[in-house]
């Protein structure tokens, strides 16, 4: 696969898993606006799943890679997008995103680790992505919360902040 590079989105969790894939696909969206897109078409998609957190499980995982991609490669590989439930939604690469973000994040609640999704890019051509994020949960445990140090320009004196406090 080549190598993709995608906005960073700025954390202060410990770990970041980051898991590309690709899967193939076919859509078209049933809107007089979409253009030649009304016509069915196939695209390789491209998706990027960062998740984030600061404890790993016993196995010294933060998340099994196999499980993001079953969760988005395994449901969407070589299938009509239109087929797939979009809540009244067309399968543009927006929904798309979104849709994948939401069904990781649902997965991950089942970890006791609590990891995050921290963003979902869904690329559909070489020129043209989405990213898809919402805000982080405020439920990792604020004690494994990393500090960031600071200087002060006027006297180059390093300060921490602890983040968990705001």
């Amino acid at each position: 696969m080549l190598q993709q590079f995608y906005p960073v989105k700025a954390h202060n969790y410990k770990y970041e898993l980051n898991k590309d894939m690709n899967f193939a696909a076919a859509h078209y969206i049933d809107h007089e606006s979409a253009g030649k897109c009304q016509n069915v078409h196939g695209h390789t998609y491209f998706v990027n799943i960062s998740i984030v957190g600061n404890k790993l499980q016993d196995n010294g995982f933060l998340v099994n890679f196999q499980e993001l991609k079953r969760i988005a490669h395994g449901k969407y590989d070589h299938t009509l997008m239109n087929d797939h439930d979009w809540n009244g939604e067309q399968p543009s690469t927006e929904v798309v995103a979104r849709t994948i973000y939401q069904s990781v994040r649902e997965a991950l609640t089942a970890y006791d680790n609590k990891p995050q999704v921290l963003q979902v890019i869904v690329r559909e051509t070489p020129t043209s992505y989405v990213t898809y994020s919402e805000p982080l949960s405020d439920e990792y445990d604020k004690e494994q919360s990393p500090y960031v140090y600071v200087s002060n320009d006027s006297d180059f004196n390093s300060k921490q902040i602890d983040w968990s406090e705001f």
